[in-house]
């Protein structure tokens, strides 16, 4: 293992030496314990086999949230703490069962779905097929529910892939990445997103009002796979009637014989718990103090909260396992930064980003709320983009950058630069240690969808990493095989240090990385635009 490292090492050192800001002894120091003395793989194993899935506020989140803290302690991490922050219920699956009864007995592979309630018991009563997608919807089946299993999905022909459900990037592939997009501004979307984000709430008093003893939905992907995610998670906000997402080759079945008649029979038994003893959810920090008496710092993240189907491997256990590697790496060496090196774990992510939104609201800036805007569960994520003016927290110039990790296990191929083009040149001078590694990609184009996003938004230099795909995307995301199986130890391994090596630089730059301008109010991207008569239901 030794020689293999160190044969990886000469060929790293062989590139030419263009890059004055990267310290490349320190990037020996990083492989070293990198890649001889790794613990990545045990850090990610203990996150899936041993804890499983990690719902914000469950049981498994609880035991995660101690353990990760219990880690930076060990490794000496300094000011290691839970940050905590106001949620809503936790919820954990004891056990659960589904399968047809009639017209012949077959187990069905389905799924509570998450903060819906148990059954009373074994339930049994047939099916009906009643596709519902808005509310408009609900007179076409009043009084036909009472008694019944609603099926509110409509069946579709499948999803047969037409592509490689396992890939790399390659070079044509990673050049694409490198497109600079326009932004867009159009703060009536997300008012119209919102306005449908109770259509849940509404679905469920219209099934119970009219006696419906369970509702399921159809798995959106083929092979047998199911996720599980919903997001009624608030206090207050329950559903009464229980859900279940049955995977989507039993649903056809189901459906088809339906429409055959007469209508099939189901038992389900769902044995859920609620956990209501502490709302907040809490954030895992813990630093590598630096010299700097302004109290700056850079900082990396990973959301430590998954949803419920699988063991949460490769979203985001693996994110999540390479920013603590990165952290044990560093202090390992026993580094000195210049800034104070941070290590966040999230949590909430899955619901909205509410645990990267707190951070930034407590630390860096806040934003004036609509007045009458919704300011819980997911409305807090789509309407807070829409806020304006932007407040900078006491602690706004403090955060010189901020990287992120939730692309799966993949191999790191580069990074995304958010638009921000005067950190290009750096951060290919900073990749030149490890293109033989295949990592040498800065792609100018934005990226949505994780932890990063809100600090981006406030002005903050903001990056999410970019990762080979494998089979994140076409197989595992958020589905009942995201188990540690799918983690590729020598991706992790080749991530952290990666990592490891860009919080070094960002820590020890002589200045900071290049801001954007601070973000006011932008004009409507399309000013003559119609809204869809449909979204003004």
């Amino acid at each position: 293992m030794r020689t293999a490292a160190a044969i990886v090492a000469l060929a790293l050192f062989a590139s030419p030496l263009g890059a004055q800001s990267v310290d490349r002894a320190e990037v020996g120091r990083i492989l070293d314990e990198g890649l001889n003395r790794s613990e990545v793989m045990r850090t990610v194993q203990h996150l899936t086999d041993h804890i499983g899935p990690r719902l914000t506020n469950s049981p498994g989140m609880r035991a995660a949230e101690d353990w990760t803290l219990s880690k930076f302690r060990d490794w000496g991490l300094k000011n290691a703490h839970k940050e905590g922050f106001d949620f809503g219920r936790g919820w954990w699956i004891e056990r659960a069962s589904a399968r047809m009864v009639s017209p012949r007995p077959i187990a069905l592979t389905a799924i509570p779905i998450a903060w819906t309630p148990a059954t009373a018991g074994k339930i049994s009563a047939p099916v009906i097929v009643a596709p519902m997608s808005e509310e408009r919807h609900f007179a076409r089946y009043r009084g036909q529910l009472a008694g019944k299993i609603v099926l509110v999905t409509l069946p579709n022909d499948g999803s047969e892939p037409g592509d490689p459900a396992f890939r790399r990037y390659s070079g044509d592939e990673l050049a694409k990445l490198d497109v600079y997009d326009q932004p867009k501004y159009d703060p009536e979307a997300s008012d119209r997103r919102m306005k449908r984000l109770d259509y849940s709430s509404k679905l469920d008093a219209f099934l119970k009002a009219e006696g419906a003893v369970a509702y399921a939905t159809m798995s959106p992907r083929d092979g047998k796979l199911v996720h599980g995610a919903g997001y009624l998670f608030g206090a207050g906000e329950t559903q009464q009637v229980p859900g279940v997402e049955i995977a989507a080759e039993d649903y056809r079945r189901l459906a088809r014989l339906a429409k055959q008649g007469p209508a099939p029979v189901v038992e389900l038994e769902n044995v859920v718990h609620f956990v209501d003893t502490d709302t907040k959810a809490y954030n895992i920090i813990a630093d590598i103090p630096g010299s700097d008496p302004s109290g700056a710092y850079v900082m990396a993240g990973a959301h430590m909260d998954s949803w419920v189907a699988g063991d949460g491997a490769v979203d985001n256990g693996a994110g999540v396992a390479m920013v603590m590697e990165a952290a044990r790496i560093l202090q390992a060496m026993g580094v000195k930064p210049k800034r104070t090196i941070r290590f966040a774990l999230w949590a909430g992510e899955e619901q909205g980003l509410l645990g990267s939104m707190a951070y930034v609201e407590q630390h860096i800036a806040a934003r004036q709320r609509k007045p009458g805007s919704a300011d819980t569960g997911l409305a807090r994520f789509y309407g807070w983009a829409n806020r304006w003016p932007i407040t900078r927290q006491p602690g706004y110039g403090q955060l010189a950058a901020y990287f992120n990790l939730d692309n799966g296990s993949g191999k790191v191929r580069g990074i995304y630069a958010e638009g921000n083009g005067a950190v290009v040149p750096i951060f290919r001078e900073w990749f030149a240690p490890f293109g033989s590694m295949g990592a040498n990609t800065v792609a100018i184009r934005k990226t949505g969808g994780t932890d990063h996003v809100f600090f981006s938004a406030v002005g903050i230099p903001a990056f999410q990493f970019i990762q080979d795909p494998l089979d994140y995307g076409s197989r595992l995301h958020h589905t009942s095989i995201d188990t540690f199986d799918h983690i590729k130890a020598d991706d992790m391994r080749q991530g952290a240090v990666i990592l490891a090596s860009f919080l070094l630089n960002a820590a020890n730059a002589d200045k900071a990385l290049p801001r954007m301008p601070f973000p006011t109010e932008p004009n409507v991207t399309d000013p003559f635009a119609y809204p869809n008569p449909d979204d003004l239901d």
